[in-house]
């Protein structure tokens, strides 16, 4: 259940994906939230302007939860993301042992996307994160957020078809 606190949340990760898209890279944004409702931390994709492939944001959130918080603290942290994980983030998120995720868009719907504006598919399998990493809680789609997230995908392709 994405209650209305987690919209908002949702929300800002959309915002971040299109400071993304803005700055040349593709629409994903993220923030790690902890057990009392803070924002601790929050990245964009940065795989193109930094040249990194790994510098998913949810990749980014787990790396840092890693190196900043206690176990306790990342087991009750929830990541907020504009598209459910990849499967490197997926396995990066349990093995870190952070908590509930939340996402605005589905693979599945980015899978459906790409084939209409006729993107090949990327070198890995688009598997949810419950095949990934089963033990996770996950929350989404988003109704509403999907559809902006989508658009963000589709002017992508037109950027880069320019």
């Amino acid at each position: 259940m994405i209650s209305s606190k987690d919209l908002e949340y949702l929300r800002r990760c959309v915002d971040l994906a299109r400071e993304a898209l803005e700055a040349g890279d593709a629409p994903f944004g993220s923030v790690l939230v902890d057990a009392t409702g803070q924002i601790i931390q929050e990245d964009r994709n940065r795989t193109v302007t930094d040249s990194d492939v790994t510098l998913h944001p949810e990749f980014t959130l787990a790396k840092w939860a890693q190196a900043n918080l206690s176990p306790e603290e990342r087991t009750t942290a929830t990541v907020y993301t504009s598209g459910e994980h990849c499967p490197m983030c997926a396995a990066a998120h349990a093995n870190v042992g952070l908590g509930r995720i939340i996402y605005a868009s589905s693979t599945a719907q980015l899978v459906q996307w790409n084939l209409e504006l006729g993107i090949r598919p990327g070198p890995v399998s688009p598997l949810p994160i419950t095949q990934v990493a089963p033990g996770v809680t996950v929350d989404g789609p988003a109704a509403g957020l999907d559809e902006e997230v989508r658009e963000l995908h589709r002017i992508r392709k037109i950027q880069r078809s320019s």
